[in-house]
């Protein structure tokens, strides 16, 4: 696929690659040579095998832990401009890094900053991501930024499952504007769960702001990680007496334990996006929705210079 300035090339990083094939298959295009490998001391090498000298080059490559996968997308970026590229764009479903974006407290990083100016440092000359942490994230990069939400697949997805007497339910009250989104679009009800965070990893919910009762549940967050502020939520749905719980989760981190705990509460399904591999065994109700078609239509449309934010109207 061209257009009449310059050709279209796709590469992928190590961290998901099966992710940027399938993004290819949409475009519809190859995935691009790209050898990444490390020396004996696990100082990472990447090296283009074919000319992209005046190409549109598109980089897919999450960046959650371990840091090699970031230093990764560092790398390609920093070749794919000295190989003389003629627009890089860093493809980032997942943008690690990103839960730290503000100074909540002394003697803190800001995590998210830094790394939006490692990669415009690297010579990115945008960035295609989907539901980042916090909107204001986009504020942190003097590059351009296009900023897809998950929420058109799932909400298409979910429409098609017809459950009664559905309630959307925010976990946090950060999560509601998105809880409200799908609420809207799903012609469903509100609620909202007070919750305070007692450390990094730990979080209580307090109450329920909403009638829950006997009502089919739908958990919206944006990142599900060890699944504590999940499970605990779940449990007090329960407890409150919703009929089923299902979660609607964007990125799949699930570090470990996190299966295993939503599986002990006993939540009926979840949907995540492919934006991450999921590296535990996938038990039965865990439901992928792919994002891949999304992905693939937003690289036609920064290609061919088309709006982005028309893909949601």
């Amino acid at each position: 696929m061209t257009t009449n300035f310059y050709p279209i090339k796709v590469f992928s990083g190590r961290s998901h690659r099966q992710f940027a094939l399938d993004v290819c298959k949409y475009l519809p295009v190859s995935l691009g040579d790209c050898l990444i490998e490390n020396f004996k001391d696990n100082e990472i090498k990447v090296s283009y095998r074919e000319n992209i000298r005046g190409c549109d080059v598109f980089i897919i490559q999450p960046t959650q832990a371990p840091a090699e996968n970031l230093l990764e997308l560092l790398l390609m970026i920093d070749a794919a401009k000295r190989a003389s590229a003629a627009r890089v764009t860093a493809v980032i479903p997942y943008f690690g890094y990103a839960r730290q974006d503000r100074k909540d407290q002394p003697r803190v990083s800001i995590s998210a900053r830094l790394v939006a100016d490692l990669i415009s440092t690297a010579g990115a000359d945008r960035v295609l991501t989907m539901d980042l942490h916090a909107s204001q994230i986009q504020g942190f990069f003097n590059i351009p930024v296009d900023h897809l939400y998950a929420s058109k697949v799932f909400v298409s997805f979910l429409l098609t499952q017809n459950y009664p007497d559905l309630c959307i339910v925010s976990p946090d009250v950060g999560n509601i504007k998105i809880a409200s989104a799908y609420a809207k679009r799903l012609n469903a009800e509100l609620a909202i769960i007070d919750k305070r965070r007692t450390g990094p990893d730990e979080a209580k919910a307090m109450n329920i702001l909403g009638e829950v009762n006997n009502r089919n549940i739908l958990l919206v967050d944006d990142i599900v990680d060890t699944a504590k502020t999940l499970a605990t939520a779940t449990e007090l749905l329960k407890q409150k007496g919703a009929r089923s719980i299902r979660i609607a989760a964007v990125h799949p981190v699930l570090s470990e334990g996190a299966i295993n705990r939503l599986d002990e509460v006993g939540i009926h399904e979840m949907f995540v996006s492919d934006s991450l591999p999921i590296k535990e065994n996938v038990p039965g109700w865990l439901k992928v929705v792919s994002v891949a078609e999304l992905f693939a239509d937003a690289i036609k449309r920064i290609h061919l210079n088309e709006s982005i934010s028309t893909l949601f109207l």
